[in-house]
């Protein structure tokens, strides 16, 4: 038996060994590129630092600079409004989406294909697809608008009324990454709860609202604080479409952000948004999860 137990401690030993080598280049890699860079992006969030200059301490200074900034109240009323567009709309229609795409007709998986590739599509990619889409005098949305609707198309990211909405369209375009979630949470509730229901005489929408809504509240939850986090952050659609214009109508809390590190070189700054910006996102996602008793979770079953 002692011999049993030692072998299995050296075995134990010699795992535990390897497991920590394997990730050793994991651990450097967050020390170094992410821990690192953090704390240093905190200690620079104290000074006045313009790059081509040392650093200056300042203490909170930047932090008072945040409460008095005209254009951080417009990045955020920005931000805000195009959270308010997007997240709600891309949980519905990736919820709708997905119960289309549950579907079995023949050919479905090549059509899951199609409306997952725009999540995978380079954003850069797509947002340049869309400035042609957009375009006043040549773009194909415009040209439909005018002869199916006889409408005359807005200007889109040359108004400050629709920059926003074509900004918020084109995040929609790219909700099959929600959707295959809601798929394989559609998939995963058992089929026995759809026959119980039917025996009871439910109809479809009841069974909707009974059983699938309920079992897809998991979901749900995890794409809300996901599309949270992300639309809070931003970034790449306004950058390249639009710079923040036009009049700051587009100009994203992370695009202001960008502008004061790599524009305006004012590093210590930018810093202090960063940190004010997880300081959002943080009670955001807080508040969320605390007032998640919506979601249902089968426990014991």
């Amino acid at each position: 038996m002692r011999l049993k137990s030692y072998k299995g401690s050296a075995l134990t030993r010699y795992e535990n060994r390897w497991f920590f080598i394997f990730i050793l280049p994991w651990i450097l890699g967050f020390i170094f590129f992410q821990i690192g860079p953090m704390i240093f992006s905190l200690i620079m969030s104290l000074c006045n630092w313009e790059i081509i200059a040392a650093p200056q301490f300042i203490g909170l200074d930047n932090y008072k600079t945040f409460w008095t900034d005209p254009l951080i109240r417009q990045s955020f009323k920005v931000t805000f409004l195009y959270s308010l567009m997007t997240i709600p709309t891309g949980i519905v229609l990736g919820v709708l989406l997905a119960l289309l795409m549950n579907q079995a007709v023949k050919g479905i998986t090549m059509f899951r294909t199609l409306y997952y590739l725009p999540a995978v599509t380079s954003a850069v990619s797509a947002a340049i697809l869309w400035i042609f889409v957009f375009d006043p005098q040549y773009g194909i949305l415009n040209f439909l608008l005018l002869k199916f609707l006889g409408i005359k198309g807005p200007p889109w990211f040359g108004s400050e009324t629709w920059a926003l909405p074509a900004l918020a369209i084109m995040t929609l375009w790219g909700i099959g990454g929600s959707m295959i979630i809601y798929l394989a949470a559609l998939q995963s509730i058992p089929t026995q709860l759809y026959e119980a229901a039917e025996i009871d005489g439910a109809n479809s929408v009841q069974q909707f609202f009974r059983i699938t809504l309920p079992m897809l509240t998991p979901a749900i939850f995890f794409n809300l604080v996901m599309g949270i986090i992300g639309a809070l952050q931003a970034f790449t659609q306004a950058f390249v479409t639009t710079n923040g214009g036009p009049a700051n109508a587009t100009l994203f809390y992370a695009l202001y952000l960008y502008n004061n590190a790599f524009r305006y070189y004012q590093m210590g700054y930018a810093s202090a948004l960063a940190w004010m910006l997880l300081l959002v996102i943080f009670i955001i996602t807080r508040v969320v999860f605390k007032t998640s008793n919506w979601v249902y979770y089968e426990v014991g079953t």
